[in-house]
């Protein structure tokens, strides 16, 4: 298994409080890339929110490839927002995309 970060794009379409943020960063801590050794080394953030509502999310998955990583990424991503209050039309995703790979090799 290889360990890829992965970060995921987004929109808060629905205002995102201070509260909502901390429950979906919360709901993710365990995929947070920033606790990796990657993310450590290149300052890595969970959870990016920019002034226009649009966000970034940087994961850390083991995938055995990268689709199977982006896949698992976008999965994890949903769930926590979901569960954080925000539908899909709430908080819109973009595609992921690979930002780091750890093969341990």
């Amino acid at each position: 298994m290889t360990a890829y970060v992965i970060t995921v794009p987004g929109t808060f379409i629905r205002e995102a409080s201070s509260t909502d943020r901390a429950e979906l960063v919360r709901r993710l801590r365990p995929v947070d890339a920033s606790r990796s050794d990657l993310g450590e080394a290149e300052d890595l953030d969970l959870l990016k929110v920019n002034d226009d509502g649009t966000f970034c999310l940087r994961l850390e998955v083991e995938a055995a490839n990268q689709k199977t990583a982006e896949v698992t990424a976008l999965s994890l991503a949903a769930a926590a927002l979901e569960g954080s209050g925000f539908s899909e039309r709430d908080a819109p995703l973009g595609p992921p995309a690979v930002t780091g790979i750890d093969s341990g090799v």
